[in-house]
């Protein structure tokens, strides 16, 4: 008998949108015919401890305490009448259910204030570039955040929007905090989790519950759940996975994680779910089993027997979004950020273009795990149906491609096949700011409808870049940045401080680089964060070749990731961190690109060895590659609406015959002039590379066409071609 399967997202992760995990799970799990359901319990308990029942209950349990609490939770707790009436409308606007709330929201008399709008101080300038609703949606984020700030004073210490428990699960090589915290008495948000939790096991009695953790704010809910399921469902088997799984638990071997799940799987989680449920439907030996950790004997073991190879993305089926309630997500706005807004402001798709990364070699990152190591594209088409098929069920078409790095060459692809299919699509994002993204690409990629990349600058530094294996210097990604710029893209930076063997000098003139990234117009969004050593990164694996020394932690049994490290060569990297994010914040809002370093430290700092027009010449250096037999010629410039001879002044008083072809496009009507073969070459052209042709040509047919008596080579320095260039005809 096939197993019932239920898939759950424990507390907390986003509130605008659902973590694809359990949403490609069932993907795949509809192609096997397995009947499965799946639950975001993160979503379910915002909502419920966010309601007028759910507030109810946390003043009612402030009314019979007799805790201290601080000034701006009191403030909170005062004024709770206001926040019993006000917060049911709220959350309904934050659902785009009632958006005529805006305008009350907006005129500061409708929410009750404490301490996070004291902030507003100094964003109001901010606001001058947002709407009315974006406004409101923003300082309703900062009401609920007051809301947060009491009850993480006052119900429970563990509580973020985003995260739960977060501090428990990182850099936990010993289990014993987490097993201290599971086993103290139940709060107002772990009674409304097991509360969600048992709703969904009631009506649906499953016989497996899956669950993923990806990020360690998702790890005590796990537990949580996993020890209420052994408690009331004993029968029921519990098989763990996620992101956190497989970067932490690779070496797990505290038998004690086994009193509240079953199992625990490390990297894609298709083939050794699939061989699980076989095992448990009684199909498969035990010892058959890929890449699963268990208690046998007491013990725990690790079991990669299985012969059969992982499912291929091809084959793994389409993301399924339904069961997921997802109209019930907030559209929040944390912050002014424009990259951190498109995280948590409406609702998005996720999906992957390929497994793994491309590129594989930067040596901060989790290169020898399977997530990054094993690169596996799908292609254009079929992502494409994928595409079509969640614009179906969900009704939305937005995107993220949560990619590490989406491939150059299949996002030219996919562009085309979405532009050819006819879709609207809104898509974003993440890239290595690489040569391959030429200005014609990213002019494509706009056209099908992307909006934003986000890529990695990291220490905008050419000597450390270097060190990281990027692959790019500073000057490329200043050009890459301006030609997603130049195409109406949005540009987003991560930025590192901090890396092995950073001085305070390149720490300095990495903000410097930035400074002129801003000050020229090609970054419109960063974010700072230290660097951190993980265990499987090749820094973590191998400190010295890097010039540190890891320090721990001891491994206790439990977690394995987060490193200790001392860097004897590297300036004092802690002290930067307020100056660097103060800095960036002000840069991403047009302020203080002229104030001197100096400003956003209060300690003495080197002055920077950047020349003050470094990024401005980079973008003046002529880089652009010749055109290569094998690109893609594909016209996005309307069509030819009008041919007809006429005779234009040559020169010194002379006509000549020329053929007029007049194009339309979304946006305007122009002309061009030339020679009738020549225009009928041009019409033939335009016909062929219009994205809905099947037979798009590369430059070498489109050069192997050109009539003469004009050579090829002379045409592509005409006006004429200029003017196709300029108008829609791109080479990629």
């Amino acid at each position: 008998m096939k197993n019932r399967i239920l898939l759950i997202t424990p507390p907390f992760t986003q509130l605008n949108t659902p973590y694809p995990a359990t949403a490609y799970i069932k993907g795949f799990l509809n192609t096997l015919a397995y009947d499965s359901r799946q639950a975001d319990l993160g979503i379910e308990v915002i909502l419920k401890l966010f309601s007028s029942k759910g507030l109810r209950k946390i003043f009612d349990y402030l009314d019979d305490s007799d805790m201290e609490i601080s000034d701006q939770g009191f403030r909170v707790y005062s004024l709770k009448n206001e926040y019993l009436k006000t917060i049911d409308p709220v959350i309904s606007f934050l659902q785009n259910k009632n958006q005529t709330l805006a305008h009350a929201i907006c005129d500061r008399s409708y929410l009750p204030e404490a301490g996070r709008f004291a902030q507003l101080d100094d964003l109001e300038w901010a606001f001058g570039t947002m709407g009315t609703h974006d406004k409101a949606r923003h300082l309703a984020t900062l009401y609920l955040e007051d809301l947060g700030d009491l009850i993480k004073e006052t119900i429970d210490p563990h509580f973020g929007f985003s995260r739960y428990a977060e501090r428990l699960a990182r850099t936990a090589s010993e289990f014993d905090e987490m097993l201290e915290s599971l086993e103290e008495e139940e709060t107002i948000i772990t009674d409304m989790l097991i509360e969600a939790l048992d709703e969904h096991l009631n009506e649906f009695k499953p016989s497996v519950v899956c669950i993923t953790a990806p990020f360690p704010g998702n790890v005590f809910g796990a537990f949580k759940c996993g020890q209420y399921i052994k408690t009331q469902y004993p029968d029921t088997r519990i098989i763990f996975g996620g992101g956190y799984a497989n970067t932490e638990l690779r070496r797990i071997s505290d038998e004690r994680v086994f009193d509240f799940i079953d199992y625990i799987t490390l990297d894609d989680g298709e083939a050794p779910l699939q061989q699980l449920l076989e095992h448990l439907e009684g199909l498969r030996e035990k010892t058959e089993l890929k890449r699963t950790f268990t208690l046998s004997g007491g013990v725990v073991c690790y079991i990669n027997n299985s012969k059969d190879k992982d499912i291929p993305q091809r084959e793994v089926g389409t993301p399924d979004y339904s069961d997921l309630k997802l109209n019930d997500y907030l559209s929040v706005i944390e912050l002014v950020n424009p990259m951190h807004r498109l995280w948590s402001d409406g609702r998005w798709n996720k999906l992957t273009l390929a497994h793994g990364c491309y590129w594989g070699k930067c040596t901060f990152c989790d290169v020898s795990l399977d997530y990054i190591s094993r690169y596996e594209p799908v292609n254009a088409a079929l992502l494409c149906d994928r595409i079509e098929e969640i614009i179906g069920q969900t009704g939305q078409n937005g995107f993220h491609f949560v990619d590490e790095a989406a491939p150059p060459a299949l996002m030219r692809d996919l562009a085309i096949e979405i532009i050819r299919r006819g879709l609207t699509v809104i898509w974003w994002t993440n890239i290595r700011f690489e040569k391959s993204f030429t200005p014609d690409l990213c002019r494509l990629l706009k056209a099908s409808g992307c909006i934003a990349i986000s890529g990695g600058l990291e220490v905008a530094s050419d000597r450390l870049l270097d060190k990281m294996k990027k692959g790019v210097t500073v000057a490329q990604v200043a050009r890459v940045a301006d030609a997603f710029t130049q195409s109406g893209i949005m540009v987003h930076a991560y930025l590192m401080y901090g890396f092995p063997t950073q001085t305070a000098q390149e720490t300095v003139d990495s903000l410097e680089m930035v400074r002129q990234l801003f000050q020229n117009g090609i970054l419109q969004s960063g974010f700072w964060h230290q660097f951190a050593m993980t265990a499987h990164s090749p820094v973590g694996i191998s400190p010295e070749s890097y010039g540190v020394h890891s320090v721990g932690p001891k491994f206790g049994g439990f977690a394995e990731n987060d490193l200790f490290h001392e860097d004897p060569e590297g300036a004092e990297h802690e002290l930067f961190s307020e100056g660097l994010k103060v800095s960036l914040f002000n840069y991403m809002h047009g302020a203080g690109l002229e104030e001197h370093h100096s400003h956003w430290f209060d300690f003495d700092i080197p002055e920077t060895s950047i020349p003050e027009d470094y990024i401005e010449n980079s973008l003046n250096e002529e880089t652009n590659p010749p055109y290569r037999n094998s690109d893609i010629v594909i016209w996005l410039g309307g069509s030819i609406t009008e041919s007809s001879v006429v005779e234009l002044e040559y020169k010194r008083g002379k006509y000549k015959e020329q053929t007029q072809l007049i194009f339309t496009s979304k946006k305007k009507e122009w002309s061009l002039y030339t020679e009738e073969n020549i225009a009928g070459w041009i019409s033939e052209l335009i016909e062929r590379a219009a994205p809905g042709n099947e037979g798009i040509p590369v430059f070498e047919e489109v050069k192997k066409s050109f009539p003469s008596p004009l050579t090829f080579e002379t045409f592509l320095e005409s006006e004429t071609w200029a003017l196709l260039r300029e108008n829609g005809l791109l080479v990629v």
